[in-house]
Order: structure tokens, then sequence, then C-alpha cells
């Protein structure tokens, strides 16, 4: 919960920190690339965790998802891989992905001391037009924020912007989770909401260089509202329609905005 305090101020990265994040974020962007590359139907999500995992041990990078302390017990894999009406912190295993599903893959490392985190979202084979434009519309939320960064001094504003189109298009932001600092942290201040409201306002912040952000949208098809599955992790929505959630790793620089996490080969965002 929220406290009313003023909040930590955020941890500004000079220069030469962000490159040496870089590096981090680069071997995200291949781990998630892996994944785009597997994600076909009959492949089971276990498979996909499990090559993750051994990329980043092969790169000598520690995963950031593995072990992660939760409310009743720490998170099991290198990634979260949500499906369908699953929104985040979704847990791989024997799911065998099927034609029509909507795929979500999260994942974190760190390497020599910094982090990068990532996600993407993808339909498996066939989908409805609904779905396609669902991840349209999460894809453009993020890419709002990164084109916007430069051009605005508080986050609120941004927040806003994203929460105005996403609401526009007749979808529903949720509001449980929210982005985050990183750094040689995976989780710094300060949070980074992907709405607007009295309550995040109190805990905004201004935008200048040295500021290195995750920023993750998650966009429901059908009411923002949320709960918790039974395993203590995945979220899904109460209405149980699909959600997607898109995420990437930006530094804001003199020179402009730095997307950390995206692979040479992807489009924008």
């Amino acid at each position: 919960m929220l406290k009313s305090i003023a909040p930590p101020k955020p941890v500004l990265k000079s220069t030469e920190e962000i490159d040496k994040m870089q590096q981090a974020c680069d071997l995200v962007s291949q781990a998630l690339q892996i994944a785009r590359n597997m994600a076909q139907p009959g492949v089971r999500t276990l498979d996909i965790d499990q090559a993750v995992e051994a990329f980043y041990k092969e790169q000598g990078a520690i995963p950031l998802f593995k072990g992660y302390p939760g409310t009743r017990t720490p998170f099991p894999a290198v990634t979260c891989i949500s499906v369908n009406e699953q929104v985040v912190h979704g847990i791989p295993g024997p799911r065998v992905l099927r034609p029509g599903d909507l795929l979500k893959v999260d994942t974190a490392c760190k390497l020599n001391g910094w982090c990068g985190d990532a996600a993407f979202c993808l339909p498996i084979g066939e989908v409805s037009p609904e779905i396609k434009r669902l991840v349209r519309v999460a894809e453009e939320a993020l890419a709002i924020a990164i084109r916007e960064l430069p051009k605005k001094r508080w986050w609120s504003e941004i927040a806003l912007q994203m929460q105005q189109y996403v609401q526009a298009q007749g979808f529903s932001v949720v509001e449980r989770f929210v982005g985050h600092g990183i750094g040689r942290v995976m989780h710094e201040p300060p949070q980074v909401p992907n709405y607007s409201s009295k309550e995040m306002r109190q805990q905004d912040f201004r935008l200048e260089p040295g500021l290195t952000l995750a920023i993750e949208p998650m966009v429901n098809m059908g009411k923002k509202e949320v709960q918790e599955l039974p395993d203590h992790w995945t979220v899904i929505t109460r209405d149980r329609l699909p959600s997607a959630h898109v995420e990437h790793t930006v530094a804001l620089t003199t020179e402009g905005v730095r997307v950390l996490t995206r692979h040479p080969t992807a489009l924008a965002p």
C-alpha cells in the first residue's frame, strides 16, 4: 500500500553507469528473443523458461525472478509467463501453448552489478481482431511513454496520457501493479504508474537526465480489477477477459531516450 509520506528520490545514473546497464539489458532482450522464437503451438511454457535460464547461465548473468520473495513462497522460475486472462506473474509449467492464446513473457537479469527488465506480448497463431487490437493498444501506450519522456516535466503527465489513450480505445489500465525504477537493484524508486490518481500524483517525480525506468503498461480488455490465484503469484483479470503486458527498461539522457532493452531487430516500441 502506498504511504502518504514524500516518496524516495529516484537514483540518477551517469552515462557510464547507463552504458553498464545496457549490457544487462542486451541479455534481457536476447532472452526475450529466444522466448519469441520458441513461442509456437505445442510448446510448454516450462520449455521457454528453461531455455532462458540456460541462456543466462551461459552468459554469467543472475536471473532476478527466480527466488524472488513473495507473500507466501519465492517465485520458482526465471521468467513470468502469463497466458490469456493471466495479467502478470504467471508461473511456467506444463501448460502447452495453443492457437488463439495471448502469451506474455517477462524476465530480468543482473550482469556485473546492473539490472535489466522487459516483457513482450505475442498472439499465438490466429487470434481475434479484438485481441490483436488489445496488443497494439498496450504497445502504443508504452510507445507514448517513450516518446513523451523528453517532452514532459513530470511523470504524472505521461501516466495520464497513457491512461486516457487506453480508455479511449475501450480498454482499461491495471492499477494494482506499476512499473519501477531500476539500476543496481531490480526495484528502485520511483514507482512508475500507467495511470493518474490523487494518490499516485502524491508519489510523482520530475523527469530529468539520469532516470532509468522499467515502464510496463498492463491493459485489460475488460475491467481493471484483478485477483491473485492460490499459487500466490499468478494474477488474473477478475472478469476473465484477456490482458496485455509489455515492458522496456529505458534511460532518459541529455540526448533523449535510450530504450535499453530494445532488441536490435525489434520494431518499436
